[in-house]
């Protein structure tokens, strides 16, 4: 057994095993998996625009296989190619499946599997797809492109504008202007703030001072209703009719103090009685001698 496993043997077998390991890891390094159990497919197509092996393939957006290999028919009466693409098995591909290459904005290939309508017959594997060349972003963007031109114009008299309205002096007063505003703002903000914190700091005083207030009022509300109102009512009434009484008695004569009152020749009488009063206590302190006689060896006729 030793003389069988010789060196040259040994080297050789890792120089197999070196070669299947770079092959299988360059394999799976592109997306292809040697050992896989997916199905295969041909896909058809007159041109691939670019389309290499390990490419992937997607159907209704979602990746489902990638391209193994790519192969000319040069046997072919019109010629074509032919690309076989390997699939998931779970995958059911109806019969009417259609091929096309698409490209995005940076230009990478894809493969996309449009898938028909028909749920009854599917493609077995090993089958042939019908492949054709699609529109890629970048067609898409081709198309657009008289469209952008025609937009130029425009865009370069709107940027002209701009630069007019920004090398404009007024333009930085106005800006000057905007940012006061905005500091005035943020102080009044922060001035608010302030007077929030002062308003919620003397809230719960407030709200006491309330409370009390209304617990006043509530006691009052109850002691009115408490009250005999009729009674009450009835009290003023009668105090009320006593003034009219009184009042109708000051407006009449009847009585000491309504003739006063209304008789006018009464106050004539007091007024020139108070006069005559006043005169005579005048007249008394400039000639006391006059009413008052005091005299030490006796009375003495004027």
């Amino acid at each position: 057994m030793k003389e069988f496993f010789t060196k040259e043997i040994r080297i050789a077998l890792t120089v197999i095993i070196g070669i299947v390991v770079l092959f299988v890891g360059m394999n799976f390094l592109k997306g292809i998996i040697v050992f896989s159990n997916d199905n295969s497919y041909k896909v058809v197509m007159r041109d691939i625009n670019g389309l290499s092996a390990s490419s992937p393939v997607y159907a209704n957006g979602f990746q489902v296989g990638v391209v193994r290999n790519i192969l000319y028919d040069y046997e072919g009466v019109n010629g074509g190619i032919i690309v076989t693409i390997d699939v998931d098995n779970k995958m059911r591909i109806p019969v009417g499946t259609t091929a096309e290459v698409s490209s995005d904005l940076m230009g990478n290939l894809k493969l996309n599997l449009i898938l028909s309508d028909n749920m009854r017959e599917s493609i077995e594997p090993g089958g042939v797809i019908i492949g054709s060349l699609g529109k890629g972003m970048m067609d898409e963007v081709a198309q657009m492109m008289p469209q952008l031109k025609a937009l130029l114009p425009k865009l370069d008299s709107i940027l002209t504008n701009v630069n007019i309205i920004m090398s404009d002096p007024a333009l930085k007063s106005i800006i000057d202007n905007v940012n006061g505003a905005t500091d005035n703002l943020n102080k009044s903000s922060a001035q608010l703030n302030k007077m929030m914190t002062q308003f919620e700091s003397t809230m719960p005083g407030m709200l006491q001072k309330v409370d009390a207030v209304l617990g006043n009022t509530e006691q009052i509300t109850s002691d009115i209703a408490k009250a005999d109102i009729a009674t009450t009512m009835k009290n003023i009434s009668a105090t009320l009719q006593n003034c009219r009484e009184l009042t109708d008695k000051l407006n009449s004569n009847e009585g000491s103090l309504g003739k006063f009152i209304n008789d006018p020749s009464l106050y004539d009488n007091l007024n020139a009685t108070m006069r005559d009063a006043d005169s005579l206590m005048m007249d008394l302190k400039s000639h006391p001698t006059r009413y008052v006689h005091f005299s030490i060896f006796g009375r003495k006729d004027k």
